[in-house]
């Protein structure tokens, strides 16, 4: 459950603001179907983090627990560097062609998310917890819980939270994350 938990929250933080959730908010705009949207980063998610998470498993088995402690908590701490960092909507795909809503989120969610932080966080996640299903879960859960809000209600959301707060709430975040794995 911890796995879960720590999982859901952590990226759910880290994904306001960041280009995935300008991403949603673009489509949004450009589709204005938030169901086959909503059902499109739905799809891309579990695909890209489970990869993520598979590769996460695959490098915390090779490398071994000690070692892999020391590495986790350094990428934890990268990570709260880079939630101070923001994102701009002009990084991702800028085509996304005449495909339907659905496909159009789906593949432009999956490529942009590669090498994202949130992918980042869940292969360290799923090196830290070795519980993959509650990884994907968790990711998945905190990338919906970002992003759905986004696609529904984004114009009003991005009015009453400042995203300067946001970044600061996620970058202690994974801080702490690096710290107690160096602590325990």
């Amino acid at each position: 459950m911890e796995a879960f938990l720590v999982s859901a929250g952590l990226v759910a933080i880290a994904e306001i603001g960041d280009k995935t959730q300008l991403l949603a908010l673009l489509l949004a705009a450009r589709y204005r179907k938030p169901v086959p949207i909503i059902l499109g980063i739905l799809v891309a998610t579990l695909a890209n983090h489970a990869l993520a998470a598979w590769i996460g498993a695959a490098v915390a088995d090779w490398v071994g627990p000690t070692p892999m402690r020391w590495v986790l908590a350094g990428a934890f701490f990268a990570m709260a560097a880079w939630c101070l960092v923001p994102d701009k909507a002009d990084e991702g795909p800028t085509a996304i062609g005449k495909a339907g809503a659905f496909v159009a989120t789906a593949v432009a969610f999956f490529l942009v998310e590669i090498g994202d932080k949130t992918q980042i966080a869940t292969v360290a996640l799923a090196a830290r917890f070795h519980d993959l299903v509650a990884v994907i879960a968790g990711t998945t859960l905190g990338m919906m819980a970002a992003n759905v809000p986004a696609v529904l209600f984004g114009d009003v959301l991005s009015r009453k939270v400042p995203l300067r707060i946001v970044r600061a709430v996620a970058a202690g975040s994974f801080a702490v994350l690096g710290v107690l794995l160096l602590v325990w």
